[in-house]
């Protein structure tokens, strides 16, 4: 059973898409990489047409666990708070909310489907801004997932857990990353990758050399290449 999607795959997907809205949400989650939750924020004004380059804003939140008797900070697994032994029943909870941003490259093809469906008058105005989608995350999972059924593509399994999932928007993200590490896995280009999706920690990152398989795959032909004089 395959782990992600071919670029191949995608425009499957695309192809069956029964509205240009539809298309370009798919195109700009595999070509940007970015979350479904980042592409359903994205304004026009976000997108700067004639540098070709799209602003991302989003809001990362935490929760902030702490104790009750000392304020030592805690993780979520604390039976005994660390600095005063305290037993923990129950811990004093803060929301962090982080915002920010980052800005991405458009290539050719996903600047002009845009600029195409922006002069079909797709954007949608609400609350004084003019949304590229208009659309809320449930309906945008039930495009994905519409759009891989009409396509006749596979479930994906997830290679850490094992467990089977639909096609949906995050796999596009994935798909994304996996074509970069195998364009390059060096350790600039994996920082690059870093950046680009927005990770915090290069840990989440470096996870794709391991779901693509590249690494794995040549070190094992090197166990077995014919020795030469």
């Amino acid at each position: 059973m395959k782990t992600y999607l071919e670029p191949s795959e995608v425009i499957l997907l695309e192809e069956v898409a029964t509205n240009l809205r539809d298309k370009l949400l798919i195109h700009l989650l595999f070509h940007l990489g970015c979350r479904i939750s980042e592409a359903l924020a994205l304004t026009i004004e976000d997108v700067d047409f004639d540098h070709g380059i799209v602003t991302i804003k989003y809001l990362k939140a935490s929760l902030k666990l702490s104790c009750t008797q000392c304020g030592q900070r805690l993780g979520k697994s604390h039976t005994f708070c660390p600095k005063c032994g305290s037993r923990i029943t129950e811990a004093q909870a803060e929301q962090l909310e982080h915002r920010r941003q980052r800005m991405l490259p458009l290539d050719a093809d996903t600047l002009e489907l845009l600029k195409e469906y922006v002069r079909r008058g797709g954007p949608l105005l609400r609350d004084g801004k003019k949304l590229i989608f208009g659309i809320n995350r449930h309906r945008g999972w039930q495009i994905v997932k519409g759009c891989a059924e009409r396509a006749d593509l596979p479930k994906l399994i997830n290679p850490e857990t094992g467990r089977i999932h639909n096609v949906s928007p995050h796999k596009l993200r994935d798909a994304f990353a996996v074509r970069a590490v195998k364009m390059d896995d060096s350790g600039d280009g994996l920082r690059l990758l870093q950046q680009h999706l927005g990770h915090a920690s290069f840990n989440t990152t470096a996870k794709y050399r391991k779901v693509s398989g590249e690494e794995h795959k040549e070190w094992y032909q090197r166990l077995w290449e014919k020795e030469t004089a």
